[in-house]
């Protein structure tokens, strides 16, 4: 069997199906599908029953559910709201001001959505219409809230994490310990930007009509508690070996629904479209990964990743250079397909390759989820450009160049982690010594 052929074959055949409009999904199971049937003579379809359930059904898998869950009922009350009311008077003395409320809220609120395209619909419901109220630099906004929307990727607890680390085999519990340092680098630089860009412009965040003493801050404290105390329920019981993923995103549930209920803002028809939205989603991401997974099989039952893996390993290439090929790969991967097909559809060839170069996993799955983040802000198939656009009506192309400067930083601090693994590192370690 001639694998160049049979891999050029099957690459067509998925561009053909993903062109063809056909749901993501559906067209990675019909390649893989057409795989089995021309050229292997196995039980395709009796291989499919098994991977559907074995990646439907786990205990790991049902935390991904209840994590939508919790981010769609934050997302329909009043909670959120209080974020950006409760951050909005520690920012008025920043150079940029307000903005630095796309930042900091993104990263709270990533702290208990897990998403990036719920991050960013959230912080930009409640911000855009104040930076527009008080006449703000809308590309700098826009861009800050394309860019800092990505972080509920990294932010623990995420979705592309429980995705990675079930498909992976990797500890779900340490890749979130590692998305910590990062995500907060990433943050401290997209503030450091709008801080720099300010101090030039100082036009782009004019001061408002109001002023905040001392005393409206500590006021506004309390509207901070209900993100403070859930990310300590989440992830502390996490850390502190209480409970596993699946049984804190439980938790993270049952505290959104209190703290919605609380606020006031918790109704049958709030509740009715959060279930429903997490439905959607759900069903969505896990027909993706199934899919893909049906397609890694078939791939692997042909023998192409290991002799692709072989292949690249008779190359002699440095580390480095494995990880600028890999790099420029993802970020082809990010036009077109969304982050859960990039990781589990690359992984068969990826995962492999970085650990025969020496790489570990762990520090993997973290770069491999900023290289998604980055994805997000990639046209055409950039999911937060989509969502600010739906939030906007401005076209995706100017809210694309707005972006741009926090597209470089997220592919600078990606080449700081690479030179540097043991900043992504550093906390796992140290979660295990202390264990």
């Amino acid at each position: 069997m001639n694998l160049i052929a049979v891999s050029m074959t099957l690459t067509g055949l998925l561009a053909l199906c993903l062109g063809s409009s056909l749901w993501i999904g559906v067209a990675l199971a019909v390649v893989a599908l057409g795989g089995f049937t021309f050229f292997m003579d196995v039980p395709a379809l009796t291989i499919l029953s098994n991977i559907l359930w074995n990646n439907t059904s786990s205990s790991t898998m049902m935390a991904l559910p209840l994590f939508i869950f919790m981010g769609e009922l934050l997302f329909r009350s009043k909670i959120s709201e209080n974020l950006f009311n409760g951050l909005s008077p520690w920012m008025d003395n920043i150079p940029g001001r307000l903005i630095h409320v796309n930042i900091f809220a993104s990263t709270l609120f990533a702290a208990v959505s897990g998403s990036s395209a719920a991050t960013t619909a959230t912080v930009g419901k409640i911000t855009l219409p104040e930076y527009e109220r008080r006449n703000y630099h809308m590309g700098l906004c826009l861009g800050s809230l394309a860019g800092s929307g990505t972080l509920g990727f990294l932010i623990p607890p995420s979705m592309m994490m429980l995705v990675y680390g079930i498909t992976a085999d990797v500890s779900i519990g340490k890749l979130f310990v590692a998305g910590f340092i990062p995500g907060f680098i990433i943050a401290f630089a997209f503030s450091v930007y709008v801080m720099a860009r300010c101090a030039r412009h100082p036009e782009y965040a004019p001061r408002g009509d109001r002023s905040y003493t001392w005393g409206d801050r500590i006021r506004a404290i309390p509207l901070l508690a209900p993100v403070v105390i859930l990310v300590t329920l989440v992830l502390g019981s996490i850390y502190a070996g209480w409970a596993t993923p699946t049984e804190a995103a439980a938790v993270g549930v049952l505290g959104a629904l209190f703290f919605a209920g609380l606020s006031r803002s918790l109704t049958f028809a709030t509740f009715k479209e959060a279930l429903m939205g997490t439905v959607k989603t759900s069903c969505m991401i896990m027909w993706i990964v199934c899919g893909a997974a049906f397609l890694s099989v078939a791939v692997g039952y042909l023998g192409i990743p290991g002799a692709l893996t072989s292949w690249i390993g008779t190359l002699g290439l440095s580390p480095y250079l494995l990880i600028t090929i890999l790099s420029v790969m993802y970020l082809l991967m990010g036009c077109l397909l969304d982050g859960f097909s990039m990781i589990v559809m690359s992984l068969p060839i990826s995962l492999p390759l970085i650990q025969l170069a020496g790489f570990d996993p762990l520090w993997f799955g973290i770069y491999l989820v900023i290289m998604i983040q980055v994805a997000q802000i990639t046209p055409p198939v950039g999911f937060n450009l989509f969502v600010i656009n739906g939030l906007t009506d401005r076209d995706i192309g100017s809210i694309a160049r707005a972006s741009l400067p926090f597209f470089i930083l997220l592919l600078a601090i990606t080449v700081l982690l690479t030179l540097f693994p043991d900043i992504v590192l550093f906390l796992p370690r140290m979660m295990v010594t202390s264990g």
